[in-house]
């Protein structure tokens, strides 16, 4: 029988990937500008930085290292809002998967972010 613990990491990683799979759709729809294609270049990089990041933790050989990747997913899941939101204002894509994919990443950023205050405070790794 699985932990709280695992459930809630093996739940996490679904959630991220899900964003993923789901932002992808999202960017394949998006017109074909020179501009977009710059905003959806870095969009993509950041957001699948985050969940690239998340599976790298998962195998720390430390826990500063594991800190770090989980860093790297909260800068990313930050830069890739940006980027959604610019999408959102400038009215490109559609207005309720942009909703979603920037409150996901607002939870997702909150998650990463209580967990490395948590992870900063303790001890032992």
């Amino acid at each position: 029988m699985k932990s709280d613990n695992e459930k809630f990491k093996n739940e996490f990683k679904k959630r991220l990937y899900n964003f993923v799979l789901r932002l992808i759709k999202l960017i394949r729809k998006v017109p074909k500008d020179i501009v977009f294609e710059i905003i959806i270049k870095q969009l993509l990089r950041s957001a699948t930085s985050v969940l690239a990041n998340y599976i790298e933790a998962t195998s720390a050989s430390s826990r500063r290292d594991f800190i770090n990747f989980f860093t790297h997913s909260l800068k990313s899941a930050n830069e890739s809002k940006v980027w959604l939101t610019l999408l959102r204002d400038l009215k490109v894509g559609n207005p309720n998967e942009l909703s979603w994919l920037i409150n996901e990443l607002v939870e997702i950023s909150k998650i990463f972010a209580t967990s490395i205050i948590t992870l900063k405070g303790k001890k032992k790794f």
